[in-house]
């Protein structure tokens, strides 16, 4: 049967999240994970069924797509259909076609799993690798030592001290207590947790959100932040440490994690941490 582009609807959203569940692997590089659906979420199940593609065939998801910001399409495949040269083509069509609901026409940019057939097409088709990102990955097999630092999980009572922190540390974010409600009550969130980690004076100082995609599979960070008024104090350090125990706590495998590699000092931050960097990866992109 042929490849089945489609957009799910807010129902359909559980077996897109599934697929990805199932794909995750310590074996793989960092890939689109269920934690970025769950993050996305903070906007809405409507808005997040509208940014998410699926390719099927009969009836098997085979690729999960996250359309995540203007021209931006995250999308990973199933390990056994990576080299699937009719799959490869058949996405190929759909993203270079505005038409086909994918991309807009212009700039876009593409991130897939570097082994994947369909990064050989795009470079064929005149796309080039954009700058690099670093993946950073903490096996779990281990305890993982106190975090240093006093850290709670967050629940309704501290949404709003939380989000508060979040928008320190992100400039221009808009995560509000009321868009970690809606995150909250998302499909994916039932395997995540957000953590928030104060100071000696009771501060709070630094928050995470980690996205496990069920035990025994790597679970993810997204997003960490430290509050501005308190950076340069090992804070990002300290939560990051926090966030790679409450996964192995959830039955995670390891703690993954991805920032561009120009950020030197988030690198550093979760080397600190315990995170050991993988090769390199690169969105694909095409020009304007």
């Amino acid at each position: 049967m042929s490849i089945e582009l489609s957009e799910p609807d807010v129902n359909g959203l559980g077996e897109a999240v599934a697929a990805l569940r199932g794909w995750q692997s310590d074996a793989s590089p960092l890939q689109l994970h269920p934690g970025d659906l769950g993050w996305f979420w903070r906007a809405g199940p409507e808005a997040t069924a509208t940014a998410v593609r699926t390719w099927s065939r009969d009836g098997r998801i085979l690729a999960v797509g996250l359309l995540d910001g203007p021209g931006l399409l995250r999308l990973t495949i199933a390990r056994d259909a990576r080299r699937d040269e009719e799959l490869a083509r058949s996405m190929l069509a759909d993203v270079t076609d505005p038409d086909r609901g994918v991309l807009p026409a212009g700039r876009a940019s593409i991130e897939a799993p570097m082994t994947a057939r369909l990064q050989d097409l795009l470079a064929g088709a005149g796309w080039h690798a954009d700058e690099p990102w670093t993946p950073l990955h903490r096996d779990l097999a281990q305890p993982v030592p106190p975090p240093g630092v006093r850290v709670e999980r967050v629940g309704p009572g501290l949404a709003a001290e939380s989000t508060a922190v979040h928008r320190s540390a992100f400039d221009g974010s808009t995560f509000t207590e009321e868009r970690w409600h809606t995150m909250a009550a998302g499909l994916p969130f039932a395997d995540a947790r957000t953590l928030l980690a104060y100071d000696d004076e009771g501060a709070a100082v630094a928050c995470v959100t980690v996205w496990s995609a069920s035990a025994g599979r790597p679970g993810l960070l997204e997003p960490m932040g430290v509050h501005r008024d308190h950076r340069g104090r090992g804070h990002g350090r300290a939560i990051s440490v926090a966030a790679a125990a409450a996964l192995r706590d959830m039955g995670a495998s390891s703690a993954m994690v991805c920032t561009p590699a120009s950020n030197t000092a988030a690198v550093a931050t979760y080397r600190a941490a315990g995170y050991e960097p993988r090769a390199l990866v690169r969105d694909m992109t095409r020009d304007a």
